[in-house]
């Protein structure tokens, strides 16, 4: 048996969803201790660590551990959880990507790479399961309830390596409408789902819009929200911006055979 297990989480899967899953098809772990290192949101994908036995107690030597991404940001719209699954920000939108060009966008994108990389500060999103008086972020999201003042918004110093853009691409509402749709449709339980979907048809529906999708590598320290990157680059370039989506391909020096 196993102390360590490489699981390649899917889309719309929580972590817990795929340890359980792995459990029930491996009869033998029936009764061992199992954890997993280092959360994947429901909408990311890809390289999860699973703890087995004694290993489970080294847990936060993992947690500690350098992470690689694939990742996916779509300019137009930003939401509440930073990704898709979340409600869009009114606020911001509608937006007009029709009078941005490729090349004005792509040079936004690069000159402002450098805000990301390296040592800063980034706080915590508030859909996450950062607990504050011991209550997790996304529940006093949910609820619209605010964070206590002794407390504030939690925050961490984290560590970009490196960060590269890679390439950006046009998609339809027509296009994007069908993927969200189908993705969304992935996830279980109460993440809201009905709720986020109808905002993103009435945002989407019977429009002849188009929206960019930039594609990018990280490798960055262990806690790093790259969600929270994909907001904060959008709000930077002042087109608003969350992650499409993004995939985990390695976790120190273990990585996932395909």
């Amino acid at each position: 048996m196993k102390k360590i297990i490489l699981l390649n989480k899917k889309e719309g899967e929580t972590p817990l969803e795929a340890l359980e899953g792995f459990r029930s098809r491996h009869k033998e772990y029936k009764n061992m201790p199992m954890t997993y290192a280092g959360r994947l949101d429901p909408m990311a994908s890809g390289l999860l660590l699973i703890l087995t036995g004694e290993e489970c107690k080294k847990k936060e030597k993992y947690l500690a551990l350098g992470k690689e991404y694939e990742f996916e940001i779509l300019f137009g719209f930003a939401t509440d959880t930073y990704d898709i699954l979340g409600k869009i920000q009114p606020k911001q939108h509608p937006y007009k990507l029709e009078f941005v060009r490729v090349s004005e966008l792509e040079q936004k994108i690069r000159k402002n790479l450098k805000f990301f990389t390296g040592k800063f500060v980034q706080k915590y999103p508030m859909f996450s399961s950062k607990t504050v008086a011991g209550k997790p972020l996304f529940a006093y999201a949910r609820e619209g309830v605010d964070l206590p003042a002794q407390a504030g918004a939690p925050e961490r110093v984290v560590n970009v390596k490196n960060l590269k853009f890679l390439k950006i691409r046009k998609i339809s509402n027509k296009k994007l409408l069908e993927n969200i749709e189908r993705r969304v449709a992935k996830v279980r339980g109460d993440f809201r789902q009905k709720e986020i979907l109808k905002i993103w048809q009435k945002n989407l529906k019977n429009k002849k819009e188009f929206f960019y999708i930039a594609k990018f590598k990280i490798k960055c320290s262990g806690g790093t929200y790259v969600r929270s990157i994909a907001n904060f680059l959008g709000e930077k370039i002042s087109i608003p911006a969350l992650a499409f989506s993004i995939k985990r391909t390695k976790v120190g020096k273990l990585r996932k055979i395909r």
